[in-house]
């Protein structure tokens, strides 16, 4: 399975206001291994950055101001991500700047280009009730190294997400039985040959024989009388 871990960086929090996307970032997972095939680039937004933002992903208005608008990487960035599972820490937000830029260009919604979109934070709220599920506090519960992250960046957060999202899903590491092939459609299986092992035969103690019989009398009682196994033990 293709899979693109994503996130965006942005001049506010507000699509709806007119605020736009100034760094895209992704990584690429093939059947749960980093590729190498990235995607990166910041972007111009034509307006100004918001001071809080700005103290969260530390790009300037200035930065950007030599770098590509959306419109001019868009039919790069939508060949990169077809057809793939979008993984996003906090989908709405990133997903609700990437139709408001696709809106603009004049291209269909971003789940048209993409087979689906999970997200993260749903997956760690779910995991992790009641607790904090920020990507810094995943790192953190789920042993990934974050020390690189002064402040949020496309490219790094979305790395960081990739080991995150692995560590979440470890589980399914144990469906995985070494020798199948990933590439195989159909489910594998490894055969075991059991004839060489001798499994131990543990006797009751007498006082869980006695346990086990005040159990089975009760359950007679409950049905009436009506259960079968003293005939079957004695039969």
């Amino acid at each position: 399975m293709r899979q693109i871990v994503l996130d965006t960086e942005t001049t506010g929090l507000s699509p709806d206001a007119g605020d736009r996307i100034i760094e895209i970032g992704c990584v690429e997972l093939m059947h749960r291994k980093l590729t190498g095939n990235n995607f990166h680039c910041y972007l111009n937004p034509d307006r100004d950055i918001h001071e809080d933002a700005m103290k969260v992903h530390g790009i300037s208005t200035e930065f950007l101001a030599d770098k590509p608008r959306f419109e001019n990487i868009v039919e790069e960035f939508l060949a990169y991500v077809q057809g793939a599972e979008i993984i996003i820490h906090n989908a709405p937000f990133d997903v609700g700047f990437l139709n408001a830029e696709l809106e603009r260009a004049g291209k269909p919604v971003f789940k048209e280009h993409v087979s689906g979109v999970l997200d993260t934070l749903a997956m760690a709220k779910e995991l992790y009730p009641g607790k904090r599920n920020s990507l810094d506090a995943l790192c953190e519960r789920l042993g990934v190294s974050n020390a690189a992250r002064t402040l949020h960046g496309g490219l790094l957060d979305a790395e960081l997400l990739a080991d995150v999202y692995i560590n979440l899903t470890r589980g399914q590491d144990a469906l995985l039985m070494e020798g199948d092939d990933p590439n195989h459609s159909g489910p594998g299986a490894v055969k075991m040959d059991y004839s060489s092992f001798t499994l131990p035969v543990i006797q009751p103690s007498a006082q869980e024989l006695q346990a086990h019989e005040e159990v089975l009398v009760q359950i007679d009682k409950a049905s009436g009388g009506k259960t079968l196994w003293r005939s079957h033990t004695t039969a």
